[in-house]
């Protein structure tokens, strides 16, 4: 549900940005860009899990990384 309601989100945010932008250039027909931006919206809303998992995936691999380092110098402070 959640989820859902996120990527509505981010799909009318994009599209409010695309829309916009064509708005400011002050295009004489703007048909292209509601088309434009209905595509590009529905494809953000449909692939933003995927970029946040790349996100948090890199963030949870960087955490495990730092404590084996870190683990690693502890035992090698032990032993010297």
């Amino acid at each position: 549900m959640i989820q859902r309601l996120i990527g509505v989100s981010v799909g009318a945010l994009v599209t409010f940005l695309i829309l916009w932008f064509g708005d400011v250039t002050n295009q004489a027909d703007l048909m292209p860009w509601y088309v434009a931006a209905a595509v590009i919206g529905a494809i953000a809303s449909f692939f933003w899990p995927v970029v946040i998992g790349f996100v948090l995936a890199r963030r949870a691999r960087a955490r495990r990384d730092n404590r084996i380092e870190s683990e690693v110098e502890r035992q090698l402070a032990e032993k010297k």
